[in-house]
């Protein structure tokens, strides 16, 4: 395969000059960098580059051209390459038209001009949106391959599990030409590695070790361990390492949590383009391996036990991992949908969050939303530029009950999403995938079937927090009770003179972060805040041992 393309545009031929030579200059080596003067000498430089299977990995358009402006050849060049990066060089007076295309036009970025020097005001940026690049690319050949229907369950799953981890792959539908002569019998789903080996219908956990991915812990003992991969328990990881504690983090599916399958998140401090949720857990990742933490996934853990100042946990292969300060970060799960037949039609076509893998799938389709929260607002934002038409199913009578006023205004201007009030579904049904839906008025009762094939779950959030039951103290819903929250009656058996810290449960050196505490804050730069503050309390414990 070439190396992936780089494609710039600009009708002056003095700026195309020195923009192609400076990215020459970077990125000549793993890139090709290729030039056009004209809106449409790039269109049909994308059409060659699309016959011939060719990948290109960013767009960078001027704004200001004549007959089709940047913004305009962006969108257009959007249906030929969906995942390539997309970024405006514009001139000051420009920035409006610039900050207007990322609200409306899925533009990633816009730089100014000039961007002298570009190891300041060019590079950096470019490097974010290549690296993200890179880690969602999937190759024609050369990496895993998954064999599969795409209406499998456990196809999806294996799918997502590669997605999550930045495992590159190529999907091939059970279906076609290519899987007769790779299946030969096997069982389905099959997962061909990068050296020929072939695995038959492997859970992620099998995927994970033949790739080399990290799944037991290097040692048995740690100052920190932390339950959870979320941006809580990977900004607990990044503060406590740096800060010289041997930290461990444990996941039981993919760095990034609930957060990582976010479609986009744009009100998060100093992105002001947004960033995916998979952008967001490879850069926390990154940032914590970089500082020394192991992160274990998938891996689940199963129990704990407590000895004095250590706490032991046992994870579900059997082994333990023990620390003298345990984080507990594990997030939550979206509630399953309770309609007759969703169970059924789960990862055939009913999915729960924004799994991006089946993205491309709803190309000419209509995709079903159901949730008012910002996760499933972004969502609607995001399949809309794959689908026909977008459904939001909303129980309430107000879409920004539970929204962000910005992707209210963006949902309700959008010309491809709709949204049906006082509505849920009530029934799935298909023939071994999700077929058609039953939706029901909330408020006359009525009933009316319509087509879908894809349906997507935005609804509640239950915390899996079974496994502490009778050591941490938790309320009705499962959530675990810190600090002030913490009643006189589940202190019965706290041993220390001092009150429990902030974010500190019932049993001392236990700490709580993210969306799994009691009363927390939904919001990413929360979760992010109190794993990191939680550290400062971990040292004041630790002090005392």
């Amino acid at each position: 395969m070439p190396n992936p393309a780089i494609l710039v545009v600009d009708d002056d031929p003095d700026v195309l000059r020195a923009i192609a030579r400076d990215l020459r200059r970077r990125y000549g080596q793993d890139y090709r960098i290729l030039r056009a003067s004209s809106a449409a000498e790039a269109l049909t430089a994308l059409d060659e580059l699309h016959e011939r299977g060719d990948p290109v990995a960013l767009l960078l358009s001027d704004q200001r051209m004549p007959r089709m402006n940047g913004v305009e050849f962006l969108r257009e060049a959007m249906q030929r390459f969906p995942r390539s990066k997309r970024a405006l060089l514009t001139a000051y007076a420009d920035t409006q038209a610039a900050i207007d295309a990322i609200n409306q036009s899925q533009v990633d970025y816009y730089l100014l001009k000039p961007w002298d020097p570009p190891e300041e005001r060019l590079y950096p940026v470019l490097d974010d949106l290549l690296d993200e690049w890179r880690a969602t690319f999937r190759p024609g050949y050369g990496g895993v391959r998954v064999v599969g229907s795409r209406w499998s369950s456990e196809a999806h799953g294996l799918k997502d599990f590669l997605a999550r981890n930045a495992v590159p792959y190529q999907f091939i539908d059970a279906e076609s030409d290519e899987a007769d002569e790779l299946v030969q019998g096997a069982a389905l789903p099959l997962v061909i590695l990068p050296e020929g080996e072939r695995l038959e219908s492997p859970s992620p956990a099998e995927v994970a070790e033949r790739l080399g991915l990290r799944t037991s812990a290097d040692a048995e003992f740690y100052d920190l361990a932390i339950v959870g991969g979320g941006p809580a328990g990977l900004a607990a990881a990044v503060y406590g390492a740096s800060e010289g504690l041997r930290t461990v983090l444990i996941e039981r599916e993919a760095p990034g949590g609930q957060a990582g399958t976010s479609s986009r998140i744009e009100n998060y401090l100093g992105f002001p383009s947004g960033l995916s949720g998979a952008d967001l857990a490879r850069r926390a990742v990154a940032q914590a391996e970089r500082f020394g933490v192991e992160i274990i996934a998938p891996r689940e853990v199963e129990g704990l036990t407590v000895d004095g100042p250590y706490k032991r946990l046992r994870l579900a292969d059997g082994s333990e991992v023990s620390c003298h300060v345990l984080m507990l970060a594990t997030g939550v799960a979206w509630r399953q949908l309770p309609a007759d037949g969703a169970e059924r039609f789960a990862g055939r076509g009913v999915y729960y969050g924004a799994t991006m893998t089946e993205a491309l799938g709803c190309k000419d389709e209509v995709v079903y939303i159901v949730g008012a929260g910002n996760s499933a607002g972004q969502a609607a934002m995001y399949f809309a530029e794959y689908a026909r038409r977008v459904v939001m199913l909303i129980r309430g009578d107000d879409l920004g009950a539970k929204m962000s006023h910005y992707l209210v205004e963006r949902i309700e201007a959008h010309e491809r999403i709709d949204v049906l009030l006082h509505t849920e579904v009530a029934e799935c049904r298909g023939d071994g995938h999700l077929e058609r839906l039953v939706l029901e008025h909330q408020t006359t009762g009525e009933r009316t079937e319509v087509d879908g094939s894809y349906l997507f779950v935005f609804i509640g959030a239950a915390p899996h927090t079974d496994w502490l039951d009778g050591l941490v103290e938790r309320d009705e819903r499962g959530f675990v009770i810190t600090g002030p929250d913490l009643a006189e009656h589940h202190l019965d058996g706290w041993p220390l003179e001092r009150a429990p810290f902030l974010l500190e449960a019932n049993v001392p050196g236990i700490f709580v972060a993210g969306d799994v505490r009691h009363e927390s804050v939904k919001r990413v730069a929360s979760a992010v805040g109190e794993g990191s503050v939680a550290v400062h309390f971990m040292h004041r414990h630790l002090a005392t041992l």
